[in-house]
């Protein structure tokens, strides 16, 4: 069912204005689905005494070898105490490799180790079926709303 503008949602209620309790319906989606979302990596993490921060850290040094330490902590937007013992763990397990920057020896630049690698890939493998099954069955039109609106999500959290 569709509202004169054309925005609807299955149950049929009026998206362009929603009021809060379809908001807070909204929220409880989000949770579920992150917890979707997340659940696999976080067994495979728990299996290496590892958590949620150790797979952003792989995620973001694994997407941008020779990432700075500073340029992480701005990317996760964390401070440098915060990133310090999970980075370590991510070292003494051989995942992560951090080593002098060739134009400036204060700096340390981190890579996956190979063995980071393949744990990175484990790490996404359950999410990146979940993504694909989800593009294919909503398609391109609901697909771009999406990154609309996850986009907009994440402008918060830069702070923008």
């Amino acid at each position: 069912m569709q509202d004169k503008a054309g925005v609807a949602a299955a149950g049929g209620e009026n998206l362009l204005f929603l009021t809060d309790d379809q908001l807070r319906r909204g929220i409880e989606a989000m949770f579920f689905a992150y917890r979707a979302f997340t659940g696999k990596p976080d067994e495979l993490l728990a299996e290496r005494g590892l958590a949620r921060v150790h797979h952003r850290i792989l995620h973001f040094v694994g997407k941008n070898p020779g990432l700075s330490v500073n340029a992480l902590l701005r990317i996760l937007d964390v401070s440098k105490q915060a990133v310090n013992a999970p980075l370590r763990h991510l070292q003494e397990q051989g995942l992560i490799v951090a080593t002098l920057a060739r134009h400036d020896r204060r700096v340390k630049e981190l890579r996956l180790t190979e063995s980071g690698q393949v744990l990175l890939q484990q790490l996404s493998e359950n999410q990146l079926r979940m993504m694909a099954a989800v593009t294919h069955e909503l398609g391109e039109a609901d697909m771009a709303a999406w990154w609309r609106v996850t986009t907009q999500f994440a402008r918060f959290a830069v702070g923008k």
